[in-house]
C-alpha cells in the first residue's frame, strides 16, 4: 500500500496555511479542506493517467501559470458543486495544489525518486481517496472509479427512541394477538351464551327452593 498522501497533505496544510478559511467554522474548515484535497490530488492523478511525463515534470518544476490554470478549470467546472463562493474556492484550490506540488517535489527530492517511483506513489493513492468526499469532486476532476465510494451514514437513532420503538411494536403485536383471539372465537358460541346463563340461573333458583322448602 502507497503512503498515505491524502491525510499527509491535510495535516501539512493545517501546519503550513493555517489562515486558509478561517472564517468558518472547525468542522466547516474540516470540510472543505478535505474536499479540495481530494479534488486537486485527484486531478493530478488524472493528469498523470493522461501524460505522465507531463505531469512529472509539473511536479519536479512547479509552475505558478500551471497550477492556476489547473484551479480555474477545477473551480470553474460544470460538475463542481462546491457551496464555497467561488473567489475563495479558487484561490484555496491554488493554495493547496500548489501546497501539494512542493511536498511532493520535496518529496522527490529528498528521496532520490524517480518517475516510476512518483507513478507507484501517486497511482496507488486511489484507494485513499475511495470515499473521502461526494461524487461531484470525481466528477469534476474525472476519477469515475471512485463514484459511490463514500459510504451513507444514516442518523444515530436515541436510546429513548429506540425504546419508544420498540414498546410501539410489543403493543402492535399485543394489540392483533387480542383481535385474533376475539376472531377466533366461533359465532354459535356467542348464540348460546345467553341460554348458557338462564340455565345456570335456572339451577341456582331450584337449588334455593329445595334449600328454603
Amino acid at each position: 500500500m502507497a503512503f498515505d498522501l491524502v491525510q499527509y497533505f491535510v495535516e501539512q496544510i493545517n501546519t503550513q496555511r493555517p489562515e486558509l478559511l478561517s472564517q468558518f467554522s472547525k468542522e466547516e474548515k474540516r470540510h472543505y479542506i478535505s474536499e479540495i484535497n481530494a479534488l486537486t490530488l485527484g486531478e493530478l492523478i488524472t493528469q498523470w493517467r493522461a501524460n505522465d511525463k507531463k505531469a512529472y515534470q509539473e511536479i519536479t518544476q512547479p509552475d505558478e501559470l500551471f497550477i492556476q490554470e489547473v484551479a480555474r478549470h477545477l473551480t470553474t467546472s460544470k460538475e463542481n458543486k462546491s457551496t464555497l463562493p467561488h473567489t475563495e474556492l479558487e484561490s484555496t484550490t491554488v493554495a493547496i495544489f500548489g501546497l501539494q506540488l512542493a511536498e511532493l517535489k520535496q518529496l522527490h527530492d529528498t528521496a532520490n525518486h524517480n518517475l516510476h517511483s512518483i507513478r507507484e506513489l501517486l497511482l496507488g493513492q486511489v484507494e485513499h481517496l475511495a470515499g473521502m468526499a461526494d461524487d461531484w469532486v470525481w466528477s469534476t476532476n474525472n476519477l469515475l472509479e471512485l463514484k459511490g465510494s463514500k459510504p451513507f451514514i444514516e442518523d444515530e437513532i436515541s436510546l429513548e427512541a429506540s425504546m419508544k420503538e420498540f414498546n410501539d411494536m410489543v403493543n402492535q403485536h399485543s394489540d392483533h394477538k387480542q383481535v385474533e383471539i376475539i376472531q377466533s372465537i366461533p359465532v354459535w358460541s356467542k348464540i348460546l351464551e345467553p341460554i348458557v346463563a338462564l340455565i345456570i340461573l335456572w339451577f341456582l333458583y331450584s337449588m334455593a327452593c329445595n334449600i328454603f322448602a
